[in-house]
C-alpha cells in the first residue's frame, strides 16, 4: 500500500488530533498498491480534518480531490503537501482522464474522492469514481465517516463491472448505515 516515509511527529500529530476529537479508525487496510478510495457521507468541512488526521496517523500516502476554493494561502500549500489536488468543479472536463493517467503512471496511489461531489445533500452520486476505477483497472475502496460513534471506517473493496447503475446501487446500499455530521447518505 502507499506509505509515506516514516515520521514519528506527523504520526503523533494525526493520532493526537483523532484522540482529542474522540475519533478512532476501524477496519483492515488492504495491502493493495492502487485504488480509488471513496469517502462518504461527506456532509461537513470537519470530514477533511478528520480524514487528514487519519492519513497522518496511519502514515498513508494518498491524493485527495478538493474544491479549488480551499487552496488559498496559507492553507493551499499545506493541503498540497498533504496530498490535496485542487479541482474546479465548474470546469470538470478532463478530470477523469487526468485521474486515470495519474493512477496508471504511479507505482502506488490511493486516489480519494467524495462520491457526492459536495457537502450538500444530493439524490444522485457522481459516477466519476466508478469511471476512474474502471478505466485505471483498480478497485474502489469504501471508507466512511460515522459521526454518532466518531468512527472512520475502512470498508469493502468493490471491483467495478460494466453496468455503472448496478455498481452505484451496490455501493450506495453498502453506505446506507453510516451517518455523517449533518446527514446520512440519501
Amino acid at each position: 500500500m502507499p506509505r509515506v516515509k516514516p515520521n514519528r511527529f506527523t504520526r503523533w500529530l494525526g493520532r493526537s488530533v483523532l484522540r482529542l476529537g474522540g475519533w478512532h479508525v476501524v477496519g483492515p487496510l488492504p495491502d493493495i498498491p492502487k485504488a480509488v478510495v471513496i469517502a462518504a457521507p461527506h456532509s461537513s468541512n470537519w470530514d477533511g480534518i478528520w480524514g487528514f488526521a487519519a492519513k497522518l496517523a496511519l502514515g498513508l500516502e494518498v491524493r485527495v480531490l478538493g474544491k479549488h476554493q480551499l487552496f488559498w494561502w496559507p492553507l493551499g500549500p499545506l493541503l498540497r503537501r498533504l496530498g490535496g489536488i485542487p479541482i474546479n468543479r465548474a470546469q470538470p472536463r478532463g478530470m477523469i482522464e487526468q485521474a486515470v493517467s495519474m493512477i496508471r503512471q504511479a507505482d502506488r496511489m490511493w486516489f480519494v474522492i467524495a462520491p457526492e461531489g459536495t457537502r450538500k445533500p444530493v439524490e444522485k452520486w457522481k459516477t466519476g469514481f466508478l469511471k476512474i476505477a474502471r478505466a485505471a483497472e483498480v478497485p474502489v475502496m469504501a471508507a466512511y465517516f460515522h459521526y454518532p460513534e466518531r468512527t472512520i471506517g475502512i470498508g469493502h473493496l468493490f471491483h467495478v463491472g460494466d453496468d455503472l447503475d448496478a455498481e452505484m446501487a451496490r455501493v450506495r446500499e453498502w453506505y446506507r448505515p453510516w451517518i455523517g455530521r449533518n446527514r446520512g447518505t440519501i
